[in-house]
């Protein structure tokens, strides 16, 4: 402004007075600044000192900028990739949601999951259909392509038995549909695993759940005992790894021959393995999230329990073109 003095102090400086020689002029300013220039400057070098310091250990705790504001580069997409080696460790209270079951019910996340069909033949080939509605009742189109596909089911029968990976394929007026065969009668569930795209472009991912059946006699297979190993067409599969309640942990799992060699493993939904896990009792549905790479040759996954019980792993994996499923059961707590 015109009629600022030319030597005005720059915002968050301190100016200083000179002192007046002996015999000078008695109106002079002292050149002891007086308490209220001194807590002025003491406030805003503690405010410039905290800004500098929370932004040094932002950058050193989540490398970036976006974590010193708390996670808003965050993507529903994002992976949860760990350095190898790295071991077990906590969820903080933002990170409940992730440690939860899913597939428990029909609704969730603001979306629902629509059945047209729910009732199959044991042992007969049929047609499984549905559609993802939002809030408004209306059917959801658009979706994120998640590990190769934009939408996973799951199926199983309340025994844990019978586990089956299919992925369905959605007509324009959002109804998902694929071949179901029900190998035995029961009481089966549905587990639709996906990440929603709103208009907004929100992404929203979760798995919604639907009991389905096929009519007859129910008898149930009690669940295998816990095993860390497990045949599947010749070949061993072994895992290592132990999942606690409430804390995420790796699980690395090889795979060998009758001869003990390795084999050459391929790349399947984008990964060399997929791991669902199921609870036993409520058939809570677990995301079980896997490195792009193998670690030291083997196939790792990093499982987060969120209580204890009995869970029945389904190991996906694929050699000569051929994907097969390993199985295993594991106590956790």
């Amino acid at each position: 402004m015109a009629d600022q003095e030319p030597d005005a102090p720059a915002f968050g400086s301190v100016r200083v007075a000179e002192r007046p020689a002996a015999g000078g002029d008695p109106d002079a300013v002292p050149a002891t600044p007086d308490r209220a220039t001194l807590r002025l400057a003491l406030v805003v070098g503690g405010l410039v000192l905290a800004v500098l310091l929370g932004f040094g250990l932002g950058r050193i705790n989540g490398g970036g900028p976006a974590a010193a504001l708390g996670g808003a580069g965050d993507s529903a997409l994002a992976d949860h990739s760990h350095a190898p080696g790295v071991g077990a460790h906590s969820h903080g209270a933002d990170q409940e949601a992730a440690a939860e079951a899913g597939g428990l019910a029909i609704s969730r996340d603001g979306y629902t999951l629509a059945p047209l069909s729910a009732e199959f033949t044991a042992g007969r080939e049929g047609e499984l259909r549905f559609r993802v509605e939002d809030g408004q009742r209306r059917a959801v189109t658009r979706f994120a392509v998640v590990h190769d596909k934009p939408m996973h089911v799951i199926v199983v029968r309340r025994d844990l038995s019978g586990y089956q990976h299919l992925h369905p394929t959605m007509a324009a007026d959002g109804t998902w549909s694929v071949p179901l065969t029900l190998a035995q009668p029961g009481l089966w569930r549905a587990y639709a695993d996906f990440t929603a795209l709103a208009d907004d472009g929100r992404q929203t991912a979760t798995t919604l759940g639907v009991d389905l059946v096929a009519p007859g006699t129910y008898q149930p297979r009690d669940l295998p005992a816990p095993a860390t190993t497990d045949t599947v067409d010749g070949w061993t599969v072994g895992y290592q790894g132990r999942p606690e309640p409430g804390l995420t942990v790796p699980l690395s799992f090889r795979v060998a021959g009758a001869d003990g060699a390795a084999p050459a493993l391929e790349r399947y939904l984008g990964a060399y393995g997929h791991l669902v896990a199921l609870r036993e009792g409520d058939l809570g549905y677990l995301h079980v999230h896997p490195e792009t790479e193998l670690i030291d040759g083997a196939i790792q996954f990093w499982l987060t329990a969120p209580g204890p019980g009995r869970y029945r792993l389904y190991l996906d994996f694929a050699t000569g073109g051929q994907v097969r499923t390993a199985e295993f059961t594991v106590t956790v707590g």
